[in-house]
């Protein structure tokens, strides 16, 4: 099932990218950065970690209590993806 995840990532960093390279603003351009290195990494173990090409694990090494066990990629995805929530919602309030 890991190269399922594996196409899925390839996926949202393409996605992303192109979102990124048309980014309007300075902050739009910031959080699409981050959102797409955090995916680009994940897409780095994914293909390059151990047990091979494609079906690699990402590496998971930072507890946080018994909330959940992550990393620092983990932390910039979901930091940039309420980042852009809250950029959208401010956007969607301002009169035109």
């Amino acid at each position: 099932m890991t190269w399922v995840l594996t196409i899925v990532t390839a996926g949202a960093v393409l996605f992303v990218g192109w979102f990124a390279l048309r980014a309007r603003t300075r902050g739009r351009a910031i959080l699409l950065g981050l959102l797409l290195g955090g995916a680009a990494t994940h897409l780095g173990d994914r293909l390059f970690r151990a047990p091979g090409f494609g079906r690699g694990e990402v590496v998971d090494f930072i507890d946080y209590g018994h909330l959940f066990v992550g990393n620092l990629a983990d932390l910039v995805i979901v930091g940039s993806v309420i980042g852009i929530v809250a950029m959208l919602a401010l956007e969607a309030r301002r009169p035109v």
